[in-house]
């Protein structure tokens, strides 16, 4: 039970964080979701860190890693908003943008992962 309170708390502070973030970036005028883009990116880069230094040092908790990873990053990154932003561009015929969006997310998320990962290993 302490665990399933633990990744609660993580998640819910990775999703007001994501919130902010999307009230703060997202743009109502063009509708492209900046917000929800950066945090995805951002969350990817903070999970390969997180993981990373985990597997690296093996210095950090289980319950950390569930704070944190789980719970956090859980929280954080959204891949259902992802695909239902996806969906409005679509059914806008904004092509070009669902195009740019849906590709830049996925390459930048993985890229973001493994460059967190990386940089664990090199400090």
């Amino acid at each position: 039970m302490k665990q399933v309170l633990i990744v609660f708390l993580g998640g819910g502070t990775g999703s007001v964080a994501r919130y902010l973030l999307s009230k703060w970036m997202n743009n109502p005028i063009s509708g492209l979701p900046y917000g929800t883009f950066l945090a995805n990116v951002l969350g990817s880069f903070l999970i390969g860190i997180i993981l990373g230094y985990f597997y690296k040092t093996n210095t950090i908790s289980q319950n950390t890693t569930l704070l944190l990873a789980t719970g956090f990053c859980g929280g954080f990154t959204t891949f259902s908003t992802f695909v239902y932003e996806s969906h409005v561009l679509l059914k806008n015929s904004d092509f070009l943008n669902f195009g740019i969006y849906a590709l830049a997310s996925i390459i930048l998320g993985f890229a973001a992962v493994f460059l967190g990962m990386w940089l664990t290993k090199t400090i």
